[in-house]
């Protein structure tokens, strides 16, 4: 057990420098900066995201009540642009249970930033300025889910059978599961076979998801086939942002939740309180936007051309 920091001394430099930069590309811009709670009585229903929770004592309130750490600062954010807050970002510490590696730490530092009016090409616009001005980055290239799953695959995502796309799955990647869906093999042929060799010659949006993977995003159908109205931006065959043309359709939010906790019920895992101060916002009349997450340390190890998160955050979960 050491008590130093795990990375350089250099690093922490260039993490002030990013967080500077953020603020001053922001300031230009007119974009309000933000601060939001990270304990929440409400949480993430994602099947695939794993909230770390807290037991806290509430005032006025016997006992003690379960909330949690949140997964990003999104659920709060949109509660204000609700409220009228225009155009606004934050840097906010976000958590995820279950994550720890050489790309991934418990603890982590999430840039978001909403932009009412916009749609996903001005928004991937303001992402291609954002990561020019703080890490130096080309524009990136831009191809579809289908046009990346047919280059390295060769296979139509949206098209083939289920079963040989499950077959697919288990041949590429070796790992082969009863209740595995859909989603879950086209999951695992992503992040084995395909996301490794994204974004090195210049970073690379990705489009076009298929829309059982929407989330929090709107929805179109384009020949025939739904799609899920967002983008991913990797580098260096990391993941650095993930953007969605954002849902404000209060009554279909709530489907949405209610159908995450009955599959996470199917599969044996805990349902999560519904987040009902974000439907209720929605309800009131959440302007149409697009928003984007960024993960700042994932920004910082392609800057610093390292594979390892340990290299630019001070102390992680090992060494907290």
């Amino acid at each position: 057990m050491s008590w130093r920091p795990s990375c350089q001394l250099e690093a922490l430099r260039l993490r002030a420098d990013i967080l500077a930069s953020t603020r001053c590309f922001f300031s230009e811009r007119s974009v309000l900066e933000v601060d939001t709670p990270v304990l929440s009585q409400s949480t993430v229903t994602d099947l695939h995201l794993a909230s770390i929770s807290a037991q806290v004592d509430l005032p006025f309130q016997s006992g003690s009540h379960q909330m949690f750490l949140q997964t990003s600062p999104e659920f709060s954010m949109k509660r204000l642009l609700a409220a009228g807050s225009g155009p606004i970002y934050q840097t906010a510490k976000s958590f995820r249970d279950g994550e720890s590696g050489k790309r991934h730490n418990p603890e982590f530092t999430m840039l978001e930033w909403y932009r009412p009016g916009f749609g996903l090409l001005e928004l991937m616009s303001e992402v291609t300025d954002y990561i020019a001005v703080v890490a130096s980055l080309e524009s990136p290239d831009i191809i579809t889910y289908q046009q990346a799953f047919q280059q390295y695959l060769d296979i139509n995502p949206h098209l083939i059978d289920s079963e040989a796309l499950c077959q697919l799955a288990k041949d590429k990647t070796g790992i082969s599961g009863d209740d595995f869906s859909r989603d879950d093999c086209l999951d695992l042929l992503l992040t084995h076979c395909i996301e490794s060799k994204l974004g090195y010659e210049r970073p690379v949006f990705v489009t076009d998801y298929p829309a059982s993977q929407a989330s929090l995003a709107n929805i179109k159908e384009v020949d025939g086939v739904l799609l899920a109205q967002r983008f991913e931006l990797y580098a260096n065959g990391l993941e650095l942002a993930n953007g969605y043309d954002e849902l404000v359709d209060a009554d279909e939010q709530l489907c949405r939740f209610e159908a995450d906790n009955k599959a996470r019920q199917a599969d044996g895992l805990p349902e999560i309180p519904i987040d009902y101060h974000l439907v209720e916002a929605l309800r009131s009349g959440m302007p149409r936007c697009s928003g984007v997450a960024l993960g700042l340390d994932r920004l910082q190890m392609v800057m610093q051309n390292t594979s390892s998160i340990d290299e630019v955050i001070a102390f992680p979960i090992g060494r907290a």
